[in-house]
């Protein structure tokens, strides 16, 4: 059962929404349980560094959560933040990842970007961290 006491320390959930690159958990209360959690977009944008123009990609992050859960809107807030970012595809996707560890401290995480076709090629990244043994 969710209690009061797991929602200190959430400032973005419940108020209007600009974009940030502040991600922000609530605690596990099974953290022994290895289970995995999914969350998928198919909206998320940045843009080429050197053209400017709009990349899209379906993005699916999955992790096995250690002593924190990610909050879904903070995750949205984060990566609307990089709508007007230049940045190249492998290069977002594992920064997303590192952030996500950083914020979490999974026992694994996933982060897949699948980016839309364009001239003629599609490009899909995968970036993965596993917590060394005994940690998370």
């Amino acid at each position: 059962m969710t209690d009061r006491k797991d929602l200190e320390g959430l400032t973005i959930l419940g108020e209007t929404g600009v974009p940030s690159k502040k991600l922000e958990t609530f605690p596990n209360h099974d953290p022994e349980r290895e289970y995995t959690v999914r969350l998928t977009t198919d909206e998320f944008t940045c843009i080429c560094p050197k053209t400017g123009q709009p990349d899209f990609a379906a993005l699916t992050i999955e992790y096995i959560p250690g002593g924190k859960i990610l909050e879904s809107k903070s995750l949205k807030l984060y990566l609307w933040s990089y709508r007007n970012e230049g940045i190249f595809h492998e290069h977002v996707t594992n920064r997303i990842l590192d952030d996500l560890v950083a914020a979490l401290e999974p026992r694994w995480c996933r982060v897949t970007a699948d980016f839309a076709i364009r001239g003629g090629i599609s490009i899909t990244v995968e970036a993965e961290h596993r917590a060394p043994a005994g940690e998370a």
